[in-house]
């Protein structure tokens, strides 16, 4: 498992399947969880990764496939979109500048 510091995530990126709806709203919630950070929170489809996202957010169903299009950043999975523990991790490191084991 590898860590990566809060203080270090300046681009975050939310990955789902087509880019839509689901990343959207997610990607919105966390834009105003993070405001004040300086984070830029964009979404996109999985295959789109940007090569500069310091941290990608997806499904748990998607993980493989962030994998496979930015090797070696760092991927969260999570399970549902609203409430899930793992991007609660994700913006309590970011805010506290502490260390997020992904």
């Amino acid at each position: 498992m590898a860590t990566i510091n809060g203080k270090d995530i300046h681009k975050l990126v939310v990955a789902c399947d087509a880019g839509m709806g689901s990343s959207v709203m997610l990607a919105s919630t966390l834009r105003k969880q993070l405001g004040k950070t300086g984070v830029t929170v964009e979404h996109t489809p999985v295959n789109s990764i940007p090569a500069d996202a310091d941290l990608v957010v997806c499904h748990k169903g998607l993980a493989a496939r962030a994998r496979s299009v930015v090797p070696g950043k760092p991927i969260v999975a999570f399970q549902i979109f609203l409430g899930d523990p793992a991007v609660t991790r994700v913006v309590k490191a970011i805010q506290q500048g502490t260390d997020l084991d992904v």
